[in-house]
């Protein structure tokens, strides 16, 4: 039986890069398989039906035809194009960062079925969160459970006995949270206090809803940012560079109310 050459699929765009004199390819990440590489051919001449339906964070629905090296895309058209992301730098840098992340945790080819909602799901939420950092962690936490990687946060690491209400320590290295005992010392291990040991488990096992009814002061917003951050740069050898991006927005005065549920 013959492999159809054309094949539709929903996908959300994560990036694009220049081909040729008038083309892109484009990096989709679809549910049902996982992310991939299209070319888009003459996308970039000013008359283009596709240019319009193959932005950076569109939602889009696509016709790929079977190529030799890259699959073409024939046909697009965008379902959701996230237009308060875009008005705005604020959420737009958080939602250039969320496709990054998704982007950096997918191999090409893998299936993606819970993935893909999940960033859909992100997407949609940074269009309307009065807290868009909430959602960043609420996607962290996610990916890392989704992929494999989820930091154990019920027990020591290292002596394996149940966690005490009070302050420990958070290790990229180890995997999770050490006990007062075996914390001090540890490499890479840094304090982590109650409050932000509780949020990232409620990050880890709640729903969005529960997520964004907590109320986060900035010191306490920082603390679960700098564990998260550290240890995925961990997980992923490098760091997420949109990370940056919206570091820079803060140190000019975009850094948004604390303390505001999502």
């Amino acid at each position: 039986m013959t492999t159809p050459r054309l094949y539709k699929t929903e996908a959300i765009v994560l990036r694009q890069r220049k081909l040729g004199e008038a083309g892109k390819i484009v990096t989709l990440y679809t549910p049902n398989y996982g992310k991939l590489d299209a070319v888009a051919k003459g996308v970039r001449r000013p008359k283009s039906r596709l240019a319009g339906h193959l932005e950076v964070l569109t939602h889009t629905a696509v016709m790929l035809a079977h190529g030799r090296n890259l699959d073409i895309v024939t046909q697009a058209q965008a379902v959701e194009s996230f237009a308060p992301l875009r008005a705005d730098l604020h959420r737009l840098s958080r939602a250039l960062y969320a496709a990054e992340l998704v982007d950096r945790f997918s191999p090409e080819g893998a299936e993606g079925y819970h993935v893909f909602q999940l960033l859909l799901a992100t997407l949609r939420r940074l269009t309307t969160a009065k807290n868009a950092d909430t959602v960043l962690r609420h996607l962290e936490m996610q990916l890392l459970s989704l992929s494999g990687f989820q930091p154990q946060l019920a027990r020591c690491v290292s002596c394996q006995r149940a966690l005490a209400a009070t302050p420990n320590y958070f290790s990229p290295a180890a995997g999770g949270v050490l006990c007062p005992s075996c914390g001090p010392g540890a490499g890479g291990a840094r304090p982590l206090s109650l409050n932000a040991l509780k949020v990232m488990r409620l990050l880890q096992s709640g729903s969005f809803a529960e997520v964004s009814r907590v109320r986060m002061g900035p010191g306490l917003a920082q603390e679960v940012e700098m564990h998260l951050r550290v240890y995925l740069l961990h997980v992923l050898e490098r760091d997420v560079r949109s990370a940056a991006f919206i570091d820079r927005l803060r140190r000019e005065g975009f850094w948004e109310p604390a303390g505001v549920s999502g």
